[in-house]
């Protein structure tokens, strides 16, 4: 049995209009009383398959939380779609508006994406971010850091504001990586340009290598190749929406958006192209179309999983806790198309061993997937909840 227990309750936002005040203060304690009442009436799911799990709700009444990191043991920043960022504190369950964000498009899949401290937060506190940045009427995903001073975000620094500015407001990307010798990885989707996704002269439909100040590493795989840009590690991608580096086995896995079917898990490797759109494992929104030229083609990676019908993949992490010494080496995925937590086992070489597919009768969609301090599985929902999974022994 899946055991639900609400922690907390919905959190205000600030107001500016004097003239209305009376009546957003009725509104909100109605709101409030709702969400104290909801709090007082936990929720039970039942799944026979794991009886020994249970979910605590620790938030609710936010946005869309789009990104998570725990900036200490009982700390949590999170980022909401709509240009908000906010503290939470696990030890009283208070929640904070954090100040000191740059102005951002948050318009369709854009907004405030991804966050995490760098590997070298204890010592240096960078915690890195991406967004959608305005340029004129255009929006880039771009890849930035920062540090946390109290409530303010301060010494933002735009590290990278890619080569994929364009009017549409979709496949922004946009998930944070980090390896153990000194780089950061993100990716880019293809931004409603799906030919661009093949052409490596813009960063559409990439993921991208970094050093942790922004600037290039020396063995980038198109380092001052002509016609190619420097900070791409892989392309033929469609829309990268999790990634995760598996610091023991030293490999990038990374999961994206197919079109009518074909998500994709790939083992993301050094200047491979990925196949979008000449190949793909989905079909068209509009029709029972295949897209591209097939499936596969010389030259172009194959994923090493493929979500027919698509689930709608929404982050990846791989556990490496105690909580469930089982899981250990597992890869998680939110869905938000199927609603559930996506749990993929891996052998030694990465090849996939199985899925089950958790919290499945709880049908919200889940956003970002992260492992807390605790060995426990955090994890938000487009519905502005934020939960925990852990055992229940």
């Amino acid at each position: 049995m899946f055991v639900i227990t609400c922690h907390s309750r919905s959190h205000c936002h600030p107001f500016y209009r004097p003239k209305c005040r009376l009546v957003y203060c009725a509104l909100l304690l109605c709101a409030l009383f709702a969400g104290v009442a909801a709090a007082q009436q936990p929720a039970q799911i039942i799944d026979q398959a794991n009886p020994d799990i249970r979910v605590e709700q620790l938030f609710t009444g936010l946005g869309v939380p789009w990104g998570m990191t725990f900036v200490s043991p009982q700390r949590l920043l999170i980022t909401e779609r709509n240009g908000q960022a906010r503290l939470a504190d696990l030890e009283n369950f208070s929640v904070k508006v954090l100040t000191g964000l740059p102005v951002l498009v948050a318009e369709g899949q854009g907004g405030l994406l991804d966050v995490k401290t760098g590997p070298d937060y204890a010592s240096d506190g960078w915690i890195y971010f991406t967004y959608s940045k305005p340029l004129n009427d255009e929006a880039a995903t771009t890849l930035a850091r920062a540090r946390l001073d109290g409530l303010q975000i301060v010494d933002w620094e735009d590290l990278l504001v890619t080569d994929t500015a364009t009017s549409g407001r979709q496949h922004f990307g946009s998930r944070i990586a980090f390896d153990d010798h000194g780089h950061v990885f993100f990716g880019v989707g293809d931004r409603g340009e799906r030919d661009e996704a093949q052409n490596p002269s813009n960063h559409i439909g990439t993921i991208m290598r970094l050093n942790l100040d922004g600037s290039l590493p020396a063995d980038n795989p198109f380092i001052r190749e002509a016609g190619k840009r420097d900070e791409i590690w892989s392309f033929g991608h469609r829309n990268p929406q999790g990634m995760a580096y598996d610091l023991q086995r030293q490999r990038l896995w990374s999961i994206e958006h197919g079109p009518r079917g074909g998500d994709e898990i790939n083992l993301v490797l050094k200047g491979r192209n990925y196949g979008w759109p000449v190949i793909s494992h989905g079909k068209e929104y509009w029709g029972p179309l295949a897209i591209g030229e097939g499936s596969s083609k010389p030259g172009m990676e194959q994923p090493y999983k493929v979500y027919i019908p698509s689930i709608a993949p929404g982050s990846l992490m791989l556990y490496q806790g105690d909580a469930f010494p089982e899981w250990y080496g597992n890869l998680f995925a939110g869905a938000l198309k199927l609603r559930h937590l996506n749990r993929i086992s891996l052998s030694a070489n990465g090849e996939v061993t199985g899925e089950e597919r958790l919290l499945e009768d709880f049908q919200e969609r889940i956003r970002a997937v992260i492992q807390g301090p605790d060995g426990w599985i955090y994890f938000s929902t487009d519905s502005g909840r934020i939960l925990r999974l852990g055992p229940d022994r």
